[in-house]
């Protein structure tokens, strides 16, 4: 009786998944703020980075036709990306939303929650402009944000000095410091690293409460991010998209590569995974492709 009744239901009101054992098991209709719901806290840790996997998975629930479902088709992905693409994120965008859904979906079907998966493809990349700040537009907008608060002016300095991420820096407690290095062990690589510290980012901590969990504990980001840009806007970068705190990150990197630091230590010191996301900044050592020219010259002249 019980066959009879599942039979006469619609394929497309009711999936199974199939394991090793002759009976199958209902896979029952769900979401992604339902999954997000219940995998998150387990697939990020707090910080910048989950706050932006929260925001890009509540914009692709809200984004598909059909909220609810227990299968994940290929359409519902090539949907997804139209949508996104229609209101003009660019491919590496898209990639880092789609990403997050696909640690989202792949953890749901492993746990049995989605009953099937699509191929996610990675849109090509262009290489992109690398934004940062020279160090008059850097005393300009840290001057700016230090009207505004002391704290957050100090944090910059830390930033900007030692190429942390914003949630490294939050995320900083007292233990992972001593006089002349910083250690940070939560990082999106999940890798730790340790810089030195430059004498005004070593002021930049001590500086601060050490009643608190770290010096920069009591920050708030979005009212650190608040103050950013409005702090940008009085200065006159308020139309420059690139300039957001992110750009103090790319701002170390530069100084480093421009100072004649080999890639490899640029890596390490930022907890690149991989070389080539390191490779971004090394057009700026230009100044070392001056020692080709007597090379080529000697070479014209035949010696």
């Amino acid at each position: 009786m019980r066959f009879d009744t599942q039979a006469s239901l619609s394929p497309y009101e009711r999936h199974y998944q199939y394991r090793l054992s002759s009976s199958p098991s209902e896979v029952k209709e769900t979401s992604l703020k339902i999954l997000f719901g219940k995998y998150g806290d387990i697939l990020w840790n707090n910080g910048s980075h989950k706050y932006n996997v929260t925001n890009f998975i509540g914009e692709l629930n809200d984004l598909l036709e059909v909220p609810s479902f227990s299968v994940f088709s290929q359409e519902m992905l090539d949907e997804l990306i139209g949508k996104l693409r229609k209101r003009g994120n660019s491919n590496a965008t898209i990639n880092r939303k789609m990403a997050a859904l696909s640690k989202l979906l792949r953890k749901a079907n492993k746990m049995g929650d989605v009953h099937s998966l699509p191929e996610f493809k990675r849109q090509k990349e262009s290489a992109g402009r690398i934004r940062f700040l020279d160090h008059d537009e850097e005393s300009a907008l840290f001057s700016q944000i230090r009207s505004h608060s002391e704290l957050y002016a100090r944090f910059c300095i830390f930033l900007v000095d030692t190429g942390a991420r914003l949630s490294e820096g939050l995320d900083l407690r007292w233990g992972d410091l001593t006089d002349t290095r910083a250690t940070f062990w939560v990082t999106k690589s999940g890798r730790s690293r340790s810089v030195p510290l430059t004498r005004r980012a070593a002021l930049a901590i001590t500086a601060s409460d050490r009643r608190k969990p770290g010096p920069f504990s009591d920050i708030d980001q979005q009212r650190f991010r608040t103050a950013w840009h409005q702090a940008k806007e009085v200065v006159g970068l308020g139309d420059d998209k690139d300039v957001v705190p992110h750009i103090l990150r790319h701002t170390c990197a530069s100084r480093l590569v421009q100072g004649g630091i080999d890639i490899r230590r640029v890596q390490m010191w930022l907890g690149h995974q991989t070389l080539s996301m390191t490779m971004r900044y090394a057009h700026l050592a230009s100044h070392d492709l001056e020692m080709c020219i007597p090379v080529l010259e000697r070479a014209s002249a035949g010696k």
